[in-house]
């Protein structure tokens, strides 16, 4: 792969704008850059998760997954054009499936809390559903690609059932809200 980087600090975005990948300049506040932004957020975020100590198979799955999201922010950069395909949506669908039959029915609200690990993938689910609002957001004004929007939805949804999972590696559970429906005894 050739050099795609060659200066860092150029300059051209003291004015306020930033380039996009088709080479049009925007101002750094828009919708785009903004979906661009939280996609990076949640992508440096689940780097940090990959510090952690994980199932072989759950750090495997964050790296395609990590490699996906730089293929959603590259195609937020290019309006119009398609980097993610909706092969990574199926690869997230099995992982949900996978993971979830495994874990028992959840009958009462959790918080996002619990081991470290697990703890990192609930900050992960939550700005993965920061950057879908910002996706969302985007597609008020502007075309944007369903596979982008339906991959971060998915994506939150199997950080939450990771942090459950992470949750119970050395025989651990997950930390029940204690609401005061239970508290009282009006559990159904």
């Amino acid at each position: 792969m050739g050099k795609r980087l060659t200066q860092i600090a150029t300059r051209t975005g003291d004015d306020g704008t930033t380039g996009l990948g088709d080479n049009t300049r925007v101002a750094k506040s828009s919708r785009r850059v903004q979906a661009m932004g939280d996609v990076d957020e949640l992508n440096s975020q689940i780097g940090l998760l990959l510090c952690e100590t994980l199932p072989d198979g759950v750090r495997a799955l964050l790296v395609e997954v990590q490699h996906e999201l730089f293929n959603l922010g590259g195609e937020l950069s290019i309006p119009g054009y398609e980097l993610l395909k909706p092969e990574a949506l199926a690869v997230l669908d099995a992982a949900l499936a996978e993971h979830n039959g495994r874990l028992p029915r959840l009958e009462e609200f959790i918080l996002p809390a619990g081991t470290r690990a697990a703890s990192l993938a609930h900050v992960c689910r939550t700005v993965a559903r920061r950057a879908e609002r910002a996706v969302v957001a985007l597609g008020e004004g502007e075309p944007v690609n369903d596979t982008p929007r339906r991959y971060l939805n998915r994506l939150s949804d199997l950080l939450f059932v990771l942090a459950r999972v992470l949750n119970r590696l050395d025989g651990g559970d997950d930390v029940y809200w204690k609401s005061e429906r239970l508290r009282r005894g009006d559990a159904d």
